[in-house]
């Protein structure tokens, strides 16, 4: 049994993406970590019960219990990842409320284990440019970010050669290059389509998706072998997860200490306010409290979760919350807004493939690259992820026939293909999307509930019109028939990218941001918040790999200062 008067040097709450290289890169450098997190414990390989099941081995042969579904997770079943294979992963709605406005809508989609939502994860990961970088400061919209993308490069370059990030090296100042295992394969239709635009759309580039999937053996793990959907786990560990990489190099150096069903409820600090002392965590299989203690503490938990910690650790000293003096603790949240486009595609019967390729055809930002386009606006852009699906069998439960002849029938693909063009929409910081704690409303814990508020602005909805138009034109010049585009009132709702990010923002200004460029808390000198909430804009492209970036920066400046002794 762990005692509370364990020593440690340092506690991470969380263990997702940003937990999980927190742990890595504090243990690797000699310290003691405790990690606490708040889901169920699993075993990595073991316990991804449906990583390989036919749907005749899944409750309901893999079709989702639609009156448990409503009752128990009406806002985890939005996710393309949540089904009867991952429900296991998924956070209880029922169990775990929060408090969604009607007219703020906003869906807080979060995990229930080991991992977090490294386990479910699209795993596309791009860097941000030095565009992306100097975007508010160019156009007024936020506070200027404290660092350059020269900075963050060499990071990028320590996470990604670790994490094994398979892409095309395509020299673009736009979407800078990683370090690159081999690109996947295109289709053959993608490269008719690729050729077909860059002809007659040359200013709107294509390359294929850059995800944290093994292309070859990589640290140990073995390449893809395209088996299917990965959200139900990998225990080859061929995407990137915390529980296949990171948390297993963090055990290897015999520092960590992993503590599941551990609930954070507040983070407490001594009497001068500047230093946090200790964490409060209640087991959410006994009720038991407790409270750790380390001299260095790092918030990973996710954007609306470690908010939710600081602003419920509010005190005499920090009566608004911690390190929250600018008033932006909780406010400027974003997410990025999506709206697919569909076109049709007629190909030879002859032409197939094998197997589920996990990647897309990746369209990066083309609009407002420099000067603003004359034709925009609106300010900041959006890129595409795009990938053809073909109809198989699933879309011919309706077709007549009978016997042999109507089995063969559906076993070859229909003679068209669908072109799905996801739209990735940039998010402006605004004041009043936020999050707060509800006044009245506690959760099972006793925790307040939390409350987010959130709408798109007006230039959101211009840029996700202008998705659409673009969307179009790209789809003919690829020779699509029937160009389907959503139009920009469909929008998804705030949350729905899992993307959200920006609530504890970064900033040169302690009267403007709560964290400094290291990720430190402006106000209390030993506390480092890593996950999304750092952000101080969204850009239009996966932020994930920039989480690993700054969460691995972060680390590294905070253990050489402890070892300076100015943290401890």
């Amino acid at each position: 049994m762990l005692s509370d008067n364990t020593q440690f040097d340092a506690i991470v709450v969380g263990s997702g993406i940003s937990g999980g290289w927190a742990a890595k890169e504090l243990t690797e450098r000699g310290l003691k970590v405790l990690v606490l997190e708040r889901g169920k414990d699993i075993r990595h390989g073991a316990d991804y019960r449906g990583e390989h099941a036919g749907t005749w081995k899944l409750p309901h042969y893999g079709l989702p219990d639609r009156e448990k579904m409503a009752q128990e997770y009406p806002i985890q079943r939005g996710s393309f990842a949540c089904n009867e294979a991952t429900l296991q992963y998924w956070n209880n709605d029922a169990k775990n409320p929060y408090v969604k406005v009607a007219d703020k809508p906003f869906n807080w989609m979060r995990a229930d284990v080991v991992g977090g939502r490294s386990l479910l994860w699209g795993r596309q990961t791009y860097r941000w440019s030095e565009m992306d970088f100097q975007a508010n400061a160019r156009d007024g919209h936020g506070i200027p970010w404290p660092v350059s993308y020269s900075d963050i490069a060499p990071w990028y370059s320590h996470v990604e050669k670790f994490a094994g990030i398979s892409g095309e090296a395509e020299g673009w100042d736009h979407l800078p290059d990683s370090e690159f295992l081999p690109p996947m394969n295109y289709f053959a239709l993608e490269k008719t389509i690729k050729k077909r635009v860059g002809e007659k759309l040359p200013g709107v580039k294509m390359t294929m998706g850059r995800c944290a999937i093994l292309t070859r053996e990589h640290q140990g793990r073995a390449p893809c072998h395209y088996c299917g959907p990965c959200e139900r786990g990998c225990s080859t560990g061929s995407y990137f997860s915390s529980q296949s990489s990171t948390l297993p190099a963090a055990k290897a150096t015999g520092n960590l200490t992993l503590l599941a069903d551990q609930v954070v409820e507040k983070l407490v600090h001594d009497d001068s306010g500047k230093r946090i002392t200790g964490v409060r965590c209640i087991d959410s299989r006994t009720g038991e409290r407790r409270e750790f203690s380390a001299k260095l503490f790092f918030l990973c938990a996710s954007t609306v979760a470690s908010t939710q910690i600081m602003l419920n650790s509010a005190s005499e000293l920090h009566p608004n919350g911690l390190s929250n003096r600018s008033g932006a603790l909780g406010r400027y949240l974003m997410d990025h807004a999506m709206l697919a486009h569909t076109g049709i595609f007629i190909d030879d019967l002859d032409t197939y493939y094998q197997g589920a390729r996990p990647n897309n055809l990746y369209i990066p930002r083309f609009r407002n690259l420099g000067d603003q386009d004359e034709d925009a606006d609106f300010v900041r852009g959006y890129g595409f992820q795009a990938i053809p699906l073909r109809p198989d069998w699933q879309m011919s439960f309706n077709r007549k026939g009978f016997g042999a002849g109507y089995k063969d029938a559906l076993r070859k693909p229909a003679p068209f293909w669908v072109w799905a063009m996801a739209g990735f929409i940039e998010c402006l910081p605004q004041a009043d999307n936020r999050i707060l704690l509800h006044a009245n409303k506690k959760d099972r814990f006793g925790i307040p509930q939390v409350q987010p508020e959130f709408n798109w602005s007006e230039n959101e909805r211009k840029l996700a019109h202008d998705s659409g138009v673009q969307a179009e034109k790209i789809m003919r010049a690829a020779g699509a028939m029937i160009p389907n585009i959503t139009p920009a009132e469909a929008m998804s709702e705030g949350g729905s990218g899992i993307h959200e990010m920006g609530t504890a923002r970064m900033g040169s200004d302690p009267m403007q941001s709560v964290l400094n460029k290291h990720n430190q808390a402006h106000e209390i000198d030993n506390l480092f918040v890593t996950d999304g909430s750092f952000m101080t804009s969204s850009a239009c492209v996966n932020p994930s790999l920039t989480y690993m970036a700054f969460t691995a920066r972060a680390c590294d400046y905070a253990a050489r200062q402890l070892a300076e002794g100015r943290l401890g």
